[in-house]
Order: structure tokens, then C-alpha cells, then sequence
């Protein structure tokens, strides 16, 4: 299947599953059992970071002047809203937000079935364990760049975020612009997705490959954007994405020789793909074990691993499904929504696999620290299911 048709069918498979959960009325039956049907209101929280330090967050409204605007031209010089999570001190700074109140309006509109009782104001109230203001802890850390996946907003790999903060990783998580249901720019419009009626166009992993590079100028060069940018290990830099932001992580990799580790959750693979200009870097395949092994329907995975000398873990994670690497399945079960057919591992358990092999994985590559959990089968473990083609 070709990556367009494959993210359309996503798409379909997810709103679908979306929408089994929703409860059908009954002409002419409001009765008090209808009522009590409805939804009640959403309190989403995020599962709790796993690391010895707390999350701080901060967000970044960054304008690359030299890169018109690659999906809407008419909106001038490419504009990026970037999400800073850093290792901070405990009990210090306030809750952060899950989004903008725009980014959640866009998200419900676009992404939320109709009577799933999620609304705005409740999903940028989501509990996410960050905290704005908190004072970071003293030291130099890794950095790590994440990127969602098509039509989902940055904001949707907090989980993930605040938990590699919290293991020592500062943490860049960028918002696509006009590649999503919204991301909120620094004149506080929230431009909805221009790309979203047509698909991903073959192209796109190229241009997130740009705004990668342009955050890492802004972050490591001279005269940084960010006021803390002294905590970030200029020679320790990582990159991860799901879907798309997965696959473009090795594009990314490929025009940017700062990046030397990768992790693609659950995305296909664009062609042509640049394996033979990873240079023996480190790139993780984490995805569903239904698309995902060796052999798999996702042909684009062997055809790459083959393709680079590095050290190349495939992991295929039984009983999941394609938003499984993400915050999505998490804030659905907390809004009564029932798993996707075929889906048998829980959306907190599928975030803690998620943390568990990401976080190693960089922890060995980044940080040189030897994890035992990418050695071979884990007991603790038998969803991950190691792969050697």
C-alpha cells in the first residue's frame, strides 16, 4: 500500500473506532436510562512521569526567515510553535496546559466524534505533569527532537515528552504547521491543517526534515532562542516521531549529521529512503506487531533496515494499534471510548512500553548507558516481540 493510501486508511480506521463508542439514541426514548448514557464531563490526565525529575515546559514561537511557508505561501516565512520540556526541579513552577484553547477547538472539530463529550476548554485542562516556570535542574542533557503524526498536533507525544524530561532529556516537540488540526503561532491565530483533504504529500518528510534543522540552528547555534539552551549536550542529539514524524526522523537524520540517533513509532516509509546516508548511526523501529514484523504488511520497513550498517532494533508490540505510541488511546479510555477492534493492550500500557524501549534506547545511543531491555526478549515484556529479519 502506498504511504497516501495507507494514511488515509488510518484515518478511516481511527475515526471509526471513535465512533463504535458513541451511543446511539432512540427516537423518542429520553428516559432516564438515556440520560444517565450521556457523557460526563472529561478530566484527562496523563500518566505520571517515570523519571528522578520533575518536567518543566516552555514554549517556543520560532520564524524561519529564510523558508517561505512550504503548504500556504501566501502566509509568509515558515512559523513553528515548539514545545520545550527540560529535567526541573520538584514542586517549583505551575501545571502547563495540554494545548492552547485553540489547539484543543481545532482538535475536538477535527479529530473527536460528535457526542464523545470531550469538550475545548476540558482537553486543554488535561492534567499533563509539567509545570511552566520550574526551575531546571543544573547539568547538561541530551536533546531530543519528537514530531507528531500527520493531522495529529504536537501535543499529542506530551506523555512521551515529560517522561524523557523527567530521565534526563531536554526535549523539543514541534508543531508542523498547517500539517495538523491546529497549532497556536505567536500572534495567537491556530491555522487549521491546508494538507489534511488531499493526504500527506510525498514531500512532507522532506520539509519536517527542514524544520527540524532550523530548530536545532535556533537551539545550538550562537545566539539560541531559548533562554535555558545552556542545559542541551550540542553533541548528544536525538530525534523520534510517530507515523510521519517517524519516518522523517530518518530523513532527518540523513541531511542533518547533528542528529545521531533515531526512533520511528509506527510510521511508513517515504521513497526513497536515505539509509545509505545514516552513517552507521543508531535508528529504533518501534511499531504494531500487525504491520510491523518482519515480513509484515509494511513492506517499507525491511526494504529499509536492510539498507543501513548501524545498530537497528526492530520491536513489533503485540495487541496495539497505530495510536497506541501516542497520548490519543490514553485520553480516549478516560472519555469512556472503547479500544479499537483488534486492540488488546491497554492505552496506559501501551504508553509505558512506549517510554520504556524510547527512553532506552536513547539512553544507550545518547548517553552510552548499556540497557538490557534491548538485548533480547523481557519477560516483563512479552507484547514487544524482538525482530531479526
Amino acid at each position: 500500500m502506498n504511504p497516501k493510501a495507507m494514511n488515509r486508511s488510518r484515518r478511516i480506521a481511527a475515526v471509526a473506532a471513535l465512533v463504535l463508542a458513541l451511543p446511539v439514541p432512540v427516537a423518542g426514548a429520553a428516559t432516564a436510562a438515556t440520560r444517565a448514557s450521556t457523557p460526563a464531563a472529561f478530566h484527562g490526565e496523563l500518566p505520571r512521569p517515570t523519571g528522578r525529575y520533575a518536567a518543566g515546559e516552555e514554549v517556543l514561537h520560532l520564524t524561519d526567515r529564510s523558508r517561505t511557508d512550504p503548504w500556504v505561501p501566501a502566509a509568509g516565512p515558515r512559523e513553528l510553535a515548539v514545545t520545550m520540556f527540560y529535567p526541573a526541579r520538584h514542586d517549583t513552577g505551575a501545571p502547563a496546559p495540554y494545548m492552547t484553547l485553540g489547539e484543543a477547538q481545532g482538535f475536538v472539530a477535527t479529530r473527536v466524534p460528535a457526542g464523545a463529550g470531550i469538550r475545548p476548554q476540558d482537553l486543554a485542562a488535561t492534567g499533563t505533569h509539567a509545570y511552566t516556570g520550574a526551575k531546571a535542574v543544573n547539568g547538561k542533557f541530551p536533546l531530543v527532537v519528537l514530531s507528531p503524526g500527520f493531522e495529529n498536533p504536537r501535543a499529542t507525544l506530551t506523555g512521551l515528552a515529560t517522561d524523557l524530561a523527567g530521565r534526563g532529556y531536554v526535549v523539543a516537540l514541534v508543531g508542523h504547521t498547517h500539517e495538523d488540526s491546529g497549532e497556536t503561532l505567536a500572534d495567537g491565530s491556530t491555522p487549521g491543517c491546508a494538507l489534511c483533504e488531499g493526504g500527506a504529500p510525498d514531500t512532507l518528510p522532506d520539509s519536517r526534515a527542514k524544520d527540524v534543522s532550523f530548530v536545532l540552528d535556533r537551539l545550538t547555534g550562537p545566539h539560541p532562542a531559548w533562554q535555558p539552551a545552556h542545559l542541551i549536550d550540542r553533541d548528544r542529539i536525538g530525534m523520534a516521531g510517530h507515523s510521519i514524524g517517524g519516518a522523517s526522523a530518518l530523513t532527518a537524520m540523513a541531511e542533518d549529521q547533528r542528529i545521531l540517533a533515531g526512533v520511528n513509532m509506527d510510521g511508513t516509509f517515504y521513497p526513497p529512503v536515505p539509509a545509505d546516508r545514516l552513517d552507521g548511526r543508531s535508528f529504533l523501529l518501534l511499531g504494531k506487531q500487525s504491520d510491523h514484523t518482519a515480513g509484515g504488511g509494511d513492506t517499507s520497513w525491511g526494504r529499509t533496515w536492510a539498507g543501513w550498517a548501524g545498530y537497528k532494533p526492530w520491536l513489533a508490540v503485540a495487541g496495539t494499534n497505530h495510536a497506541s505510541f501516542t497520548d490519543v488511546p490514553v485520553l480516549a479510555a478516560e472519555a469512556g471510548l472503547p479500544l479499537p477492534p483488534g486492540s488488546t493492550t491497554s492505552p496506559e500500557r501501551g504508553m509505558q512500553l512506549t517510554r520504556e524501549y524510547v527512553g532506552a534506547f536513547l539512553d544507550r545511543t545518547l548517553k552510552g548507558i548499556h540497557q538490557p531491555l534491548l538485548d533480547g526478549p523481557s519477560a516483563a515484556n512479552p507484547e514487544v516481540l524482538l525482530q531479526q529479519p
